[in-house]
């Protein structure tokens, strides 16, 4: 069965139609940000005369779809592709550092750079706003304005604020000893196991190991089952948190990390002053021990919520939920959440130099 020319255009059209829910992302709009660096829009990546114009020799799309193939087979351009909607709770920041390579290679070789996204006012605008505060070494309201002075109407949505100043947090880089990125990337984890119910294997590394297998180099301080001595976590694996806190790594955009690096509210304080908000907690509650997931916690790859039993003897040292999260007797609420109950593990100080797991 052969199909009419008009039903062949139909089915273009809706072919089309379900690559992306299209709309008007008005005329060609972009502004040099610092120079070889633009920030645009959709339709200035898809401006061939323009691109030929500007000497575009290099190409950073965030955007839900990658550019169309007319662009593509432009010959002597170099592009980069991040899939992500302009959604608070959408990952950005473990995009930084490889988005600030593309840029700076680019520069540094004599090129020309747009970096886009549909409108260039937020996924695009926190791309660039990291490479500027990554680059100068500066905060991010300071990197903002200098963004904002070239474009005026950019504006990073609340989540990728909040990612961006955890970025200046870890010192421009991504630390995974950090508490706040700890909890970023469990949230970004949960948001996953809500929608498929199970945790995908692009988020397994959060499962950190079991810190009862054999190593060389323990930790000195761990926690073990009450019942049977089995180690269950090591002293790195607590997610610290203060009475009636909340998600800890959103306090990052609250008004007490402004105290820290300094705000539009705050324009006495220096920019290159850097305290973690994770030392500035001088009350640390000890009532539920809120821990990383672990190895041993077989049930957490598959399962929205459940017990935590020890591995060993099988007694039951807590729980974990990952979308519901748990309260604390403090009133702290983390979600996710993944905790030991402190009256059925107890700590210890003194490790041997090599441990083995039953």
């Amino acid at each position: 069965m052969h199909l009419n020319e008009d039903n062949k255009n139909m089915a273009y059209e809706i072919a089309n139609k379900m690559i992306r829910e299209d709309f008007d992302a008005g005329p060609t709009s972009c502004d040099e940000i610092v120079q070889g660096l633009f920030l645009g829009n959709l339709t200035a990546a898809t401006d061939v005369e323009w691109l030929k114009e500007t000497k575009i020799t290099h190409i950073l799309t965030v955007d839900s779809c990658p550019l169309p193939r007319k662009i593509q087979v432009l010959p002597d351009l170099i592009l980069k592709y991040i899939q992500v909607t302009d959604m608070p709770r959408e990952d950005l920041l473990t995009y930084f550092d490889d988005s600030y390579q593309f840029i700076q290679n680019a520069l540094e070789s004599g090129g020309r750079i747009l970096v886009h996204c549909y409108f260039g006012v937020s996924r695009s605008a926190t791309i660039v706003i990291a490479y500027i505060m990554k680059k100068q070494g500066i905060s991010y309201y300071s990197a903002f304005e200098t963004v904002k002075t070239k474009r005026c109407f950019v504006g990073p949505n609340p989540g990728f604020e909040a990612q961006l100043k955890l970025y200046r947090e870890m010192n421009f880089s991504i630390d995974n000893a950090n508490v706040h990125f700890k909890m970023y990337r469990l949230q970004i984890a949960a948001d996953k196991v809500r929608k498929a119910r199970i945790l995908p294997q692009c988020c397994s590394d959060i499962v950190k190991p079991d810190p009862a297998l054999t190593t060389v180099r323990p930790e000195p301080t761990v926690y073990r089952c009450k019942k049977c001595r089995r180690i269950v976590a090591c002293a790195s694996n607590i997610l610290p948190h203060a009475p009636r806190e909340k998600q800890i790594w959103r306090h990052i955009s609250s008004k007490s990390y402004d105290k820290v690096l300094g705000s539009p509210n705050n324009p006495d304080l220096k920019d290159d002053t850097v305290e973690s908000t994770e030392e500035k907690i001088t009350e640390r509650c000890t009532k539920t021990y809120f821990i990383e997931p672990l190895a041993w916690m077989p049930d957490i790859m598959h399962a929205v919520d459940g017990k935590l039993n020890c591995p060993k003897c099988n007694t039951k040292l807590g729980s974990f939920s990952w979308i519901a999260g748990s309260q604390c007797p403090c009133g702290s609420k983390m979600a996710p959440a993944f905790y030991l109950v402190p009256s059925k593990v107890d700590w210890s100080n003194a490790v041997q130099n090599v441990q083995v797991t039953v």
